[in-house]
């Protein structure tokens, strides 16, 4: 995604120089090759999938890709099959998916790919139901997903004591780096390469990195798709067809000479990006590898939604062209957990809500919209098919509402801390999600300043960096919100020595685009000053909220601060619903021990995915973490998503 925001490109004699010397300079057996149609490929003989001039051959027969994007780890598993079946009906004959490292490799060399992360099930079932499949398997893949896939714990080293920089260097042909994406790629070559189409399984077509033309940190950039391509070969994908995709005028720096280039554009686009690729790609099928048919929302920002009449005929163009294309969503489903991302646009951090609707012909609940069925008409009518009946979407709950009763502060329930004399990052903790807390005492003396100077009211406490959003307390009263995404790293405090001051600090999500995500660890990063000068003698409590505390509760509430509540949700009978979260503040939620993801009473987000799947008959658990913590925590069912956006939820943030 997002392959075009972008810098000024390089002047392209340099591109010219990259692929010519690859034909000229053979030091490697991947040294001597060329573009597609123009000579030598890397393409397996062993491939189903083979490129025959400017058409795809499955097994000797022409072929053409239409597929759309859907996440395994975005939908409830025992939902899988339902989409599959919806997918299918809709006409597709293919789906495209991510595989997202931070889920299976949860620390270094200990994998799961268990229950909801059973990945290779997932491919199995879109076999069972008629569908082939396009692997992404990155290792970076962004999809507006944490990190753009890779686990927080590759950011937990620094260069140097005290330095900001990890000693990881994502995307780059560093050695450290390199080991860590060989020891996931052969892991997960196990579970996936046997279910290549060659052996009998689905997948046609494997995807060599992801729009690293927008990367934009070209040193020795060919070098590192080389190394990521050996990789891939390596662990056991060279039976499929490979390929890269960027946008079009990322393509040069994105390509591998020699492996098929898909291209990736949205609405509106085709006009502009399609000539780019014929240019740079003159001989080979045209593959629209992501075509952007909605979009993805920011907190604080209008939720978004496109075109159906334009996609529609611009999707019946394709085909009819005897292009391929994957919708990208077809399903968006819901970003559960802390799994969410970040852009990084303009200088300003941009943090995504945790649903992944999408307006994707396929909504968050699985039901078919009108934009499913005006392009399942389209495809039936253009490709001359009868197509499977769609199935059937069970009623949603609605109308009912609970009151949570019982709760209990989060200070009551802190975990033992960890001492240093500035502030530590996440990762540096151990920790890859959630919440964290800093907590010292001011003053006098040389622990927080000049000996016997103590602090002054009405200084200014500012943070060398913020990531991502803090609430600071004195003596456990609120004195006000730093939030980077509105560009924010100081805040007034009327402050005394002996005071204890506290740091909430929340990750967000980390950025999934761009070359920021080589410094995007979580927390305070840097120095901490008040009155200009700084803060030592920090206490941290991770707060990774794995799941929230499971007694203590009390009906006697909380007093401002930030409090977990607890309820009961009785049912009669279970279904897909909607949890809205209109009269909450900003925090998380948890049914039956699942975490649905984050609600800001921002906006545009104002209601949570609960999938039926994870509810029973009877007694349900909710808990909702709000740092608001005022008074009884109130939700409700709907069979709707709610959407809206405050006033004041975008004021314009200063650039970073």
């Amino acid at each position: 995604m997002w392959s075009w925001l972008k810098p000024e490109p390089w002047p392209y004699w340099r591109h010219v120089v990259r692929f010519a010397g690859a034909a000229l300079i053979c030091m490697s057996p991947l040294a001597c090759r060329a573009q597609i149609g123009a000579g030598a490929s890397l393409e397996p003989a062993s491939a189903p999938l083979q490129i025959h001039g400017k058409e795809f051959l499955l097994r000797g027969k022409p072929f053409q890709i239409l597929s759309g994007e859907i996440e395994y780890a975005r939908i409830p598993r025992a939902d899988w099959r339902d989409r599959l079946r919806k997918i299918r009906a809709m006409g597709l004959n293919t789906i495209t998916v991510y595989v997202f490292w931070n889920l299976h490799e949860t620390s270094p060399g200990v994998f799961d790919f268990s229950g909801q992360k059973d990945v290779a099930e997932f491919l199995r079932e879109a076999q069972q139901e008629g569908l082939y499949v396009v692997l992404r398997p990155g290792p970076y893949v962004c999809a507006e997903w944490d990190l753009g896939g890779y686990p927080a714990w590759l950011l937990k080293q620094s260069l140097t004591p005290g330095s900001e920089q990890p000693a990881v260097l994502l995307r780059s042909s560093q050695p450290a780096y390199l080991a860590a994406v060989r020891r996931w790629m052969n892991r997960l070559g196990q579970e996936l390469a046997p279910l290549q189409a060659s052996r009998g399984g689905p997948i046609l077509a494997v995807q060599v990195e992801n729009e690293y033309g927008s990367f934009h940190v070209q040193q020795n950039g060919s070098a590192y798709l080389d190394q990521v391509l050996k990789t891939v070969r390596d662990a056991g994908f060279q039976d499929s067809l490979l390929y890269t995709a960027d946008g079009g005028e990322e393509l040069p720096d994105g390509s591998i000479p020699g492996l098929l280039a898909g291209i990736d554009f949205g609405t509106g686009d085709e006009r502009h990006e399609i000539p780019l690729l014929r240019k740079f790609q003159p001989d080979a099928p045209v593959y629209i590898a992501e075509y952007w048919d909605g979009w993805f929302d920011h907190w604080g920002e209008k939720h978004h939604t496109a075109s159906t009449q334009v996609e529609v005929r611009e999707v019946r163009e394709a085909i009819e062209k005897g292009y391929s294309i994957s919708l990208y969503m077809v399903d968006g489903g819901t970003s559960f957990g802390w799994m969410n991302g970040a852009n990084w646009d303009n200088r300003r951090y941009e943090p995504d809500v945790s649903s992944y609707d999408y307006d994707a012909p396929i909504d968050e609940a699985g039901r078919p919209r009108a934009k499913y069925f005006a392009l399942r008409s389209m495809i039936a009518e253009t490709t001359h098919r009868k197509l499977p009946p769609v199935p059937s979407s069970a009623p949603m709950l609605k109308g009912i509402k609970l009151a949570l009763t019982c709760s209990q502060s989060l200070w009551a329930v802190l975990p033992d801390a960890v001492s240093s004399d500035d502030p530590r990052s996440m990762e540096e903790l151990g920790q890859g999600y959630g919440d964290i807390l800093y907590r010292t005492t001011l003053g006098p003396g040389t622990a927080n300043g000049d000996a016997g100077r103590g602090t002054q009211p009405d200084d200014i406490l500012k943070l060398d960096r913020l990531h991502s959003y803090a609430r600071v307390y004195l003596d456990g009263d609120l004195q006000g919100v730093i939030d980077r995404r509105l560009g924010q790293r100081e805040l007034r405090l009327a402050a005394r020595p002996g005071q204890r001051l506290d740091l909430l600090v929340e990750n967000s999500g980390r950025i999934n685009f761009t070359a920021r995500i080589r410094e995007e660890r979580a927390g305070v990063l840097g120095v901490v000053r008040l009155g200009g000068r700084p803060l030592r003698g920090w206490k941290m409590m991770s707060l990774p909220l794995d799941e929230p505390p499971s007694s203590g509760y009390t009906k006697h509430g909380c007093k401002l601060g930030p409090c977990f509540y607890r309820g009961t949700l009785k049912l009669s009978a279970v279904g897909d619903t909607y949890l809205n979260t209109e009269s909450l503040g900003k925090g998380v939620v948890w049914v039956n021990g699942h975490l649905l993801g984050r609600f800001w009473d921002i906006g545009p987000m104002q209601s949570l995915y609960l999938p039926g799947a994870w509810l029973h008959p009877g007694k349900n658990t909710v808990l909702v973490m709000d740092w608001n913590g005022e008074g009884v925590a109130m939700v409700s069912l709907d069979d709707h998503p709610i959407y809206g956006t405050k006033a004041d939820a975008s004021s314009q943030p200063e650039p970073q």
